[in-house]
């Protein structure tokens, strides 16, 4: 098991949200592994590194990066998170105060926001 790989319990947890592999006999080659495609994208989630840069271990990058969109577009990533932040809730393992951070009270500073940067032109020092 490598850094930021899902651990048997963890992926027990989750596997049922995804598709079957086998597309539930529908015609169509099966699904690579879904916990290896979302151990590929925990790795780039956790590092932060470029798709491409995946290791080779998770498979092509371009199918683990189409993978997360699918899912992304689909709901199945807010659906994993709803479901275990109500587990959660309902074990009294976590406070409701905790669920979300809203970003309207998060100032961004104004270049962060576009503004253009304002040039001085330098100082010249008179020599006598």
């Amino acid at each position: 098991m490598h850094r930021y790989e899902l651990t048997d319990a963890q992926w027990e947890l989750i596997a049922p949200f995804f598709p079957d592999c086998a597309h539930g006999g529908a015609p169509g080659a099966p699904f690579k592994d879904h916990r290896r495609i979302v151990n590929g994208i925990l790795w780039h989630l956790h590092t932060g590194a470029p798709w491409p840069d995946l290791p080779e271990r998770y498979g092509s990058w371009k199918t683990v990066y189409d993978r997360f969109q699918r899912w992304r577009r689909d709901g199945t990533w807010a659906h994993i998170l709803d479901t275990l932040l109500l587990r959660l809730d309902q074990a009294g393992l976590i406070a409701r105060d905790l669920w979300l951070v809203d970003a309207s009270i998060i100032r961004a500073s104004r270049a962060a926001a576009g503004a253009k940067k304002k040039f001085r032109p330098a100082r010249r020092v008179s020599r006598p």
